[in-house]
Protein backbone atom coordinates (compact mmCIF):
# COMPACT_ATOMS: atom_id res chain seq x y z
CA UNK A 1 0.00 0.00 0.00
CA UNK A 2 1.67 3.66 -0.95
CA UNK A 3 1.36 7.02 0.54
CA UNK A 4 -2.35 7.60 -2.02
CA UNK A 5 -3.89 4.52 -1.72
CA UNK A 6 -3.88 5.64 2.66
CA UNK A 7 -5.16 9.30 1.00
CA UNK A 8 -7.75 7.00 -0.80
CA UNK A 9 -8.99 5.19 2.04
CA UNK A 10 -9.66 8.19 4.36
CA UNK A 11 -11.21 10.72 1.79
CA UNK A 12 -13.67 7.96 0.85
CA UNK A 13 -13.96 7.16 4.55
CA UNK A 14 -14.76 10.83 4.94
CA UNK A 15 -17.03 11.26 2.53
CA UNK A 16 -18.93 7.80 2.45
CA UNK A 17 -19.66 8.46 -1.32
CA UNK A 18 -17.18 7.04 -4.05
CA UNK A 19 -18.00 10.52 -6.65
CA UNK A 20 -17.70 13.27 -3.75
CA UNK A 21 -14.53 11.37 -2.62
CA UNK A 22 -12.76 10.98 -6.44
CA UNK A 23 -14.12 14.39 -7.17
CA UNK A 24 -11.96 15.74 -4.00
CA UNK A 25 -9.09 13.48 -5.14
CA UNK A 26 -9.13 14.68 -8.21
CA UNK A 27 -9.18 10.58 -9.67
CA UNK A 28 -12.21 9.21 -11.74
CA UNK A 29 -14.77 6.71 -10.15
CA UNK A 30 -13.61 3.70 -11.87
CA UNK A 31 -9.64 5.08 -10.69
CA UNK A 32 -11.04 5.03 -6.57
CA UNK A 33 -13.42 1.74 -7.10
CA UNK A 34 -10.77 -0.09 -8.89
CA UNK A 35 -7.90 1.06 -6.83
CA UNK A 36 -10.21 0.37 -3.21
CA UNK A 37 -10.83 -3.24 -4.50
CA UNK A 38 -7.19 -3.69 -4.77
CA UNK A 39 -6.79 -2.60 -1.80
CA UNK A 40 -8.67 -4.93 0.05
CA UNK A 41 -7.41 -7.89 -2.11
CA UNK A 42 -4.12 -6.75 -0.49
CA UNK A 43 -5.43 -6.93 3.17
CA UNK A 44 -8.00 -9.64 2.81
CA UNK A 45 -10.34 -8.04 4.47
CA UNK A 46 -12.95 -5.81 3.56
CA UNK A 47 -12.91 -1.63 4.68
CA UNK A 48 -16.26 -0.76 2.89
CA UNK A 49 -19.66 -1.98 2.89
CA UNK A 50 -21.26 -0.65 -0.03
CA UNK A 51 -24.89 0.55 -0.92
CA UNK A 52 -27.25 2.70 -2.98
CA UNK A 53 -26.47 5.34 -0.95
CA UNK A 54 -22.60 5.71 -0.98
CA UNK A 55 -20.05 3.64 1.25
CA UNK A 56 -19.76 2.95 4.68
CA UNK A 57 -16.56 1.64 6.80
CA UNK A 58 -17.14 -1.63 8.27
CA UNK A 59 -15.97 -2.49 11.53
CA UNK A 60 -12.15 -3.79 10.50
CA UNK A 61 -12.51 -1.04 8.34
CA UNK A 62 -12.69 1.54 11.40
CA UNK A 63 -9.72 0.11 13.23
CA UNK A 64 -7.74 0.51 10.06
CA UNK A 65 -8.59 3.93 9.14
CA UNK A 66 -7.54 4.87 12.66
CA UNK A 67 -4.36 3.47 12.30
CA UNK A 68 -3.68 4.63 8.82
CA UNK A 69 -4.49 8.76 10.16
CA UNK A 70 -1.88 8.24 13.10
CA UNK A 71 0.24 6.89 10.24
CA UNK A 72 -0.10 9.36 8.09
CA UNK A 73 0.35 12.27 10.75
CA UNK A 74 3.46 10.60 11.92
CA UNK A 75 4.96 10.23 8.31
CA UNK A 76 4.07 14.57 8.08
CA UNK A 77 5.60 14.89 11.10
CA UNK A 78 9.15 12.65 9.96
CA UNK A 79 8.87 14.24 6.88
CA UNK A 80 8.98 17.96 8.45
CA UNK A 81 11.54 16.90 11.32
CA UNK A 82 13.84 15.87 8.47
CA UNK A 83 13.70 18.67 5.86
CA UNK A 84 14.89 21.19 8.92
CA UNK A 85 17.58 18.86 9.99
CA UNK A 86 18.81 18.28 6.25
CA UNK A 87 19.00 22.38 6.14
CA UNK A 88 20.71 22.89 9.64
CA UNK A 89 20.59 20.71 12.63
CA UNK A 90 22.96 18.32 13.32
CA UNK A 91 21.08 16.34 16.30
CA UNK A 92 18.24 16.92 17.87
CA UNK A 93 16.35 17.54 21.71
CA UNK A 94 13.23 16.29 22.28
CA UNK A 95 11.05 17.48 25.42
CA UNK A 96 7.83 15.99 26.03
CA UNK A 97 5.63 18.04 28.16
CA UNK A 98 1.50 18.24 29.20
CA UNK A 99 1.32 22.25 28.33
CA UNK A 100 3.77 25.37 27.72
CA UNK A 101 2.91 26.87 30.98
CA UNK A 102 4.44 23.82 32.59
CA UNK A 103 7.96 25.17 31.73
CA UNK A 104 7.27 28.55 30.86
CA UNK A 105 11.30 29.14 30.62
CA UNK A 106 11.75 26.86 27.92
CA UNK A 107 11.86 29.89 25.09
CA UNK A 108 14.17 31.65 26.72
CA UNK A 109 16.25 28.47 27.52
CA UNK A 110 16.31 27.57 23.56
CA UNK A 111 17.31 31.13 22.82
CA UNK A 112 20.56 30.70 25.06
CA UNK A 113 21.24 27.12 24.38
CA UNK A 114 21.37 27.92 20.50
CA UNK A 115 23.72 30.46 20.98
CA UNK A 116 26.46 28.12 22.06
CA UNK A 117 24.91 24.91 20.02
CA UNK A 118 23.32 26.51 16.62
CA UNK A 119 23.09 23.07 15.28
CA UNK A 120 20.89 21.47 17.66
CA UNK A 121 17.65 21.84 17.59
CA UNK A 122 15.00 21.56 20.70
CA UNK A 123 11.86 20.22 19.94
CA UNK A 124 8.85 20.97 22.84
CA UNK A 125 6.47 17.81 22.12
CA UNK A 126 3.05 18.30 24.15
CA UNK A 127 1.69 14.86 25.45
CA UNK A 128 -0.68 15.86 27.87
CA UNK A 129 -0.50 14.51 31.50
CA UNK A 130 0.88 11.04 32.89
CA UNK A 131 1.56 10.49 28.80
CA UNK A 132 5.38 9.04 29.19
CA UNK A 133 5.00 6.31 26.34
CA UNK A 134 7.07 7.68 23.99
CA UNK A 135 9.91 9.31 26.53
CA UNK A 136 9.67 4.77 27.57
CA UNK A 137 10.05 3.53 23.91
CA UNK A 138 13.06 6.18 23.64
CA UNK A 139 11.32 8.65 21.44
CA UNK A 140 11.94 11.22 23.44
CA UNK A 141 14.78 12.66 25.40
CA UNK A 142 13.69 14.65 28.07
CA UNK A 143 10.24 14.41 30.12
CA UNK A 144 8.51 16.76 32.25
CA UNK A 145 7.06 14.98 35.25
CA UNK A 146 5.90 16.14 38.70
CA UNK A 147 6.00 14.37 42.44
CA UNK A 148 8.21 11.14 41.26
CA UNK A 149 5.57 9.88 38.85
CA UNK A 150 9.02 8.32 37.21
CA UNK A 151 10.66 7.37 40.54
CA UNK A 152 11.14 3.94 39.97
CA UNK A 153 11.21 3.62 36.58
CA UNK A 154 14.59 1.61 35.70
CA UNK A 155 17.15 3.11 33.68
CA UNK A 156 15.69 7.31 33.89
CA UNK A 157 16.72 9.95 36.11
CA UNK A 158 15.32 12.70 37.61
CA UNK A 159 16.32 16.37 37.72
CA UNK A 160 14.60 18.34 39.89
CA UNK A 161 13.46 22.31 38.13
CA UNK A 162 11.20 23.79 40.36
CA UNK A 163 8.66 23.32 43.04
CA UNK A 164 5.31 25.22 43.10
CA UNK A 165 1.99 25.59 45.31
CA UNK A 166 -1.48 25.30 44.83
CA UNK A 167 -3.64 28.77 43.57
CA UNK A 168 -6.92 30.28 43.37
CA UNK A 169 -7.81 30.59 39.86
CA UNK A 170 -10.38 33.68 38.86
CA UNK A 171 -12.19 36.19 36.85
CA UNK A 172 -9.85 39.33 37.37
CA UNK A 173 -12.85 41.26 38.41
CA UNK A 174 -13.92 38.52 40.76
CA UNK A 175 -13.97 39.90 44.26
CA UNK A 176 -11.97 37.20 45.60
CA UNK A 177 -8.72 38.20 42.93
CA UNK A 178 -8.47 40.76 45.53
CA UNK A 179 -6.99 39.24 47.91
CA UNK A 180 -2.90 38.50 48.51
CA UNK A 181 -3.27 34.57 50.31
CA UNK A 182 -6.89 32.52 50.19
CA UNK A 183 -7.52 30.32 52.59
CA UNK A 184 -10.59 27.80 52.51
CA UNK A 185 -13.16 30.29 54.16
CA UNK A 186 -12.72 32.46 51.55
CA UNK A 187 -14.34 29.69 49.10
CA UNK A 188 -17.86 29.29 51.07
CA UNK A 189 -20.75 29.78 48.92
CA UNK A 190 -19.06 29.24 45.40
CA UNK A 191 -18.88 26.28 42.98
CA UNK A 192 -15.61 25.12 43.05
CA UNK A 193 -14.52 23.30 39.85
CA UNK A 194 -13.13 19.71 39.88
CA UNK A 195 -11.31 16.98 37.95
CA UNK A 196 -9.73 17.54 34.70
CA UNK A 197 -7.06 14.86 35.12
CA UNK A 198 -6.29 16.56 38.66
CA UNK A 199 -3.40 15.03 40.32
CA UNK A 200 -3.93 12.92 43.31
CA UNK A 201 -3.18 15.65 46.02
CA UNK A 202 -5.18 18.30 44.01
CA UNK A 203 -7.86 15.71 44.06
CA UNK A 204 -7.61 15.33 47.71
CA UNK A 205 -7.37 19.09 48.47
CA UNK A 206 -10.53 19.99 46.46
CA UNK A 207 -12.39 17.14 48.43
CA UNK A 208 -11.43 19.17 51.33
CA UNK A 209 -12.31 21.97 50.17
CA UNK A 210 -15.85 20.23 49.16
CA UNK A 211 -16.94 18.97 52.58
CA UNK A 212 -15.15 21.60 54.95
CA UNK A 213 -17.58 24.55 52.94
CA UNK A 214 -20.47 22.28 51.71
CA UNK A 215 -19.70 23.54 48.55
CA UNK A 216 -21.14 22.66 44.95
CA UNK A 217 -18.86 21.90 42.80
CA UNK A 218 -18.79 21.26 38.93
CA UNK A 219 -16.76 18.44 36.80
CA UNK A 220 -14.72 19.50 33.93
CA UNK A 221 -12.98 17.50 31.89
CA UNK A 222 -9.55 19.20 31.34
CA UNK A 223 -7.80 22.39 32.70
CA UNK A 224 -9.03 23.68 28.93
CA UNK A 225 -12.71 23.22 30.00
CA UNK A 226 -12.34 24.72 33.63
CA UNK A 227 -10.71 27.99 32.16
CA UNK A 228 -13.68 28.69 30.04
CA UNK A 229 -16.06 27.51 32.64
CA UNK A 230 -14.68 30.27 34.99
CA UNK A 231 -14.87 33.13 32.19
CA UNK A 232 -18.72 31.88 32.00
CA UNK A 233 -18.94 32.80 35.87
CA UNK A 234 -20.02 28.97 36.02
CA UNK A 235 -17.11 28.84 39.00
CA UNK A 236 -13.66 28.71 40.61
CA UNK A 237 -10.54 26.47 40.64
CA UNK A 238 -8.27 25.44 42.56
CA UNK A 239 -4.66 24.68 40.55
CA UNK A 240 -0.80 24.07 40.58
CA UNK A 241 0.93 26.92 39.82
CA UNK A 242 2.35 25.39 36.38
CA UNK A 243 -0.29 25.84 34.84
CA UNK A 244 -0.10 29.93 34.70
CA UNK A 245 0.93 30.78 31.40
CA UNK A 246 1.48 34.88 32.36
CA UNK A 247 -1.22 36.11 29.91
CA UNK A 248 -2.73 37.98 32.35
CA UNK A 249 -6.06 37.14 31.55
CA UNK A 250 -7.09 35.09 35.16
CA UNK A 251 -6.27 36.47 38.71
CA UNK A 252 -3.82 33.44 40.14
CA UNK A 253 -4.12 34.00 44.46
CA UNK A 254 -1.45 31.94 46.22
CA UNK A 255 -4.01 29.31 48.50
CA UNK A 256 -2.83 28.53 52.06
CA UNK A 257 -2.28 24.68 52.10
CA UNK A 258 0.72 22.07 52.50
CA UNK A 259 -0.10 20.74 49.29
CA UNK A 260 3.31 21.10 46.92
CA UNK A 261 4.33 20.10 43.56
CA UNK A 262 7.79 19.27 42.72
CA UNK A 263 8.26 19.28 39.15
CA UNK A 264 11.35 17.41 37.84
CA UNK A 265 13.02 16.69 33.61
CA UNK A 266 13.30 12.74 33.81
CA UNK A 267 16.17 11.89 31.28
CA UNK A 268 17.65 8.65 30.33
CA UNK A 269 19.85 7.30 32.29
CA UNK A 270 22.24 6.06 28.74
CA UNK A 271 22.38 9.41 27.61
CA UNK A 272 25.74 11.13 27.97
CA UNK A 273 25.32 14.04 25.56
CA UNK A 274 26.88 16.64 26.95
CA UNK A 275 24.54 19.38 25.34
CA UNK A 276 22.12 17.46 26.55
CA UNK A 277 23.63 18.31 29.98
CA UNK A 278 24.15 21.91 28.95
CA UNK A 279 20.72 22.35 28.27
CA UNK A 280 19.29 21.33 31.48
CA UNK A 281 21.99 22.97 33.37
CA UNK A 282 20.41 26.30 31.33
CA UNK A 283 16.83 25.70 32.23
CA UNK A 284 17.93 25.02 35.71
CA UNK A 285 19.87 28.28 36.10
CA UNK A 286 17.01 30.54 34.16
CA UNK A 287 15.03 28.71 37.19
CA UNK A 288 17.23 29.58 39.99
CA UNK A 289 18.47 32.75 38.45
CA UNK A 290 14.65 33.65 38.75
CA UNK A 291 14.03 32.99 41.87
CA UNK A 292 11.51 30.52 40.54
CA UNK A 293 12.23 27.89 43.48
CA UNK A 294 8.54 28.81 44.08
CA UNK A 295 6.48 29.50 40.88
CA UNK A 296 5.06 33.12 41.71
Amino acid sequence: MNTKQIDYIIELAHTKNFNRAAENLYISQSTLTYQIKEIEKELKFELFERSGKGATLTPAGKQFCITLKNVKEELRRAIEQAQNFSKKYADNITIGLPTRSCIYQLPNAIKLFNKINDDISVSPIFNGFYHPAEFLRGNQDIYFTFDNEMKHVPDTKLIHLYTTGVYLLTKKDDELATLKTAKISDLKGRTLMVGGGSPPQLKSLQQKVINTLNLDYFNSENHETTLTNIMADKGICLTPGFFQDYTGEFAWIPFECEEKFDCYLCIHAYDKREYLKEFIKILKDLYKNANQTEIK
